[in-house]
C-alpha cells in the first residue's frame, strides 16, 4: 500500500483539523528534537497508535517510506499520510520544533561518531606507530558489518549504558 506523501504545510493543516502527528523514530531521537504535539510511537510499538486520522513522520522521510505497509496496517483503516521529507522538511518550512540540547545525541549518531573515530585512530596509529593498530579499524569494520547483518549492535548497547545516556533511556 502506498500512502499519500504530503508536504509540511499540508501536514500542519491536517494536524490543525485534528489529525495526529506520529513520530515513528526511537525515543532517544524524539527526546532530542521533535515537532511540538507529535506523539512518539516507534515502528516497534505501532499497536499504541491513537484512533483517527494520522500523519506519520521520521527525520528525513526514509523510514516512513520504507515502512509504508506496516504503517498502513497499524492505522486500522484510518486516513493516514506521510510527511514527505520528515522532520527535516518541517524545519525547512519554518514550522516550530522543540530542541533539547541537554539530551544526548541519538545512539546511532553516537555509534557513527565513535566508530568513525576508532577507524581513523586505527589508521593513523597503524601508519605512524605500528601496523598492528590497523586491527582496530578491522575490528570496528567487522563489528559494523555484523550489526548490519544481524540488527544487533554491541557498540550501541555499550553506548546506551554510558552515564550521559542513562537519564535519556530510563523510565
Amino acid at each position: 500500500m502506498s500512502l499519500p506523501i504530503i508536504d509540511a504545510d499540508k501536514a500542519r493543516e491536517l494536524v490543525d483539523r485534528g489529525a495526529t502527528l506520529v513520530d515513528i523514530r526511537e525515543p532517544d531521537e524524539y527526546a532530542r528534537e521533535h515537532i511540538p504535539g507529535a506523539r512518539n510511537v516507534p515502528v516497534g510499538r505501532l499497536a499504541d497508535l491513537p484512533p483517527g486520522s494520522l500523519v506519520f513522520h521520521c527525520r528525513s522521510g526514509a523510514r516512513t517510506s520504507a515502512n509504508q505497509n506496516i504503517l498502513f496496517s497499524a492505522s486500522r483503516g484510518a486516513p493516514c499520510h506521510i510527511l514527505g521529507g520528515g522532520l527535516d522538511a518541517w524545519r525547512r518550512a519554518g514550522l516550530p520544533l522543540r530542541l533539547d540540547r541537554r539530551q544526548p545525541l541519538e545512539i546511532m549518531r553516537q555509534v557513527q561518531l565513535v566508530a568513525g573515530g576508532l577507524v581513523l585512530a586505527g589508521i593513523a596509529l597503524g601508519l605512524t606507530v605500528s601496523p598492528a593498530f590497523l586491527g582496530i579499524s578491522a575490528f570496528v569494520g567487522g563489528g559494523l558489518m555484523a550489526a548490519g547483518a544481524t540488527g544487533w549492535c554491541g557498540m550501541a548497547r555499550l553506548l546506551g549504558h554510558m552515564p550521559w545516556n542513562r537519564a535519556a533511556h530510563s523510565g
